[in-house]
């Protein structure tokens, strides 16, 4: 019988940040090691990372712990999704490796999975800190310092509509690798339907989202661990702004809505993502790689305004069926 929990983590020459979640992980599943399997994936490290995996697979020999190494570095987002594609159980949840997490994550985790048979996503909630200044961070469109303010921890309300609200309130909380756990069938199928996924470095929020549309959603009122801001790979990489704002974000709407999400909403955060993009961003990356910059940016204003047009189509629609009469107040003007 397959296990209910794969507890994965994609890493990359941070053997030290390892060994740390490798001892939480040990401490944390304890008792729980019949439900569990372990993975991690590293992707081709130049430090001493396989003899941090080698020492914990020895340690946790009660337990399956699988591991892997990349032949090259494939890229942070192709090691995730190597991740998720190799898990064999009902769930896979795959971990920084150096997000502080609670050790009641576990025994919640192993207690929901069971309890709800048709979930199909769940989301830890967390809280943020600023890796500079040690400072609480949380999004702008959320009071307080718990990145999702959708409590939904019976997994009875609208999946679609739950997950939509969380993905208009702060996109990067849905694409929280540590915050997610997805059904590993439903997130497989996901990204056969979009094999591009790991180009994208918003597809995590697609894969949510598809296992959100398919499944029943939790999302936690409370906080089981911490997401440290400021060190993501992307927030390095010098077009990394241009390519998330203008171009991974709204390839993901579009996607959301072949999986069954309503034209409004995606049109809606289309334009309200056109309304976010700093144009400082676009007019640094003309000025550096015009070609690309442009290539980027036309199928971006396209999107937009094709989105602004069916939006006023949609208001136009309401309008006139508001000011449609209605079949009672046709028959009273007859009398």
């Amino acid at each position: 019988m397959n296990k209910l929990l794969t507890i994965a983590i994609p890493t990359y020459n941070r053997a030290d940040l390892l060994d740390k979640q490798l001892s939480w992980l040990a401490n944390a599943i304890a008792g729980f090691e019949s439900e569990c399997e372990i993975l991690v994936s590293d992707n081709c490290s130049t430090d001493h990372t396989p003899a941090v995996i080698q020492k914990w697979q020895t340690k946790l020999s009660q337990i399956t712990f699988k591991s892997n190494r990349n032949p090259e570095n494939l890229g942070v987002m192709r090691n995730i999704i190597y991740c998720l594609s190799s898990a064999n159980t009902e769930y896979v949840w795959t971990i920084g490796d150096d997000d502080p997490i609670q050790d009641r994550a576990i025994p919640y985790l192993i207690n929901k999975l069971k309890q709800h048979e048709d979930l199909g996503l769940l989301f830890l909630n967390f809280s943020g800190r600023n890796k500079i200044t040690g400072e609480p961070v949380h999004p702008p469109t959320i009071v307080g310092n718990r990145w999702f303010d959708a409590d939904a921890e019976d997994a009875s309300g609208d999946s679609k509509a739950i997950f939509e609200h969380c993905f208009s309130k702060s996109v990067g909380a849905v694409i929280f690798l540590t915050a997610s756990i997805y059904r590993t069938n439903l997130v497989k199928r996901a990204l056969e339907i979009w094999p591009e996924a790991a180009s994208n470095w918003i597809s995590l929020a697609y894969l949510a989202g598809y296992c959100a549309a398919n499944g029943k959603i939790i999302v936690t009122k409370e906080t089981y661990l911490e997401c440290i801001v400021g060190v993501s790979y992307w927030q390095k990489e010098p077009r990394s702004a241009l390519l998330m704002q203008y171009k991974h974000i709204p390839e993901v709407i579009l996607k959301l809505g072949e999986c069954g999400y309503s034209k409004q909403f995606c049109r809606g955060m289309v334009l309200r993502n056109s309304q976010e993009v700093n144009l400082k961003v676009f007019f640094g990356a003309l000025r550096r790689w015009p070609i690309s910059a442009m290539k980027v940016a036309i199928p971006f204003v396209a999107l937009v305004s094709l989105s602004a047009f069916d939006v006023m189509a949609l208001k136009e629609v309401k309008l006139a069926d508001a000011n449609e009469p209605k079949p009672q107040e046709v028959r009273a003007s007859n009398k």
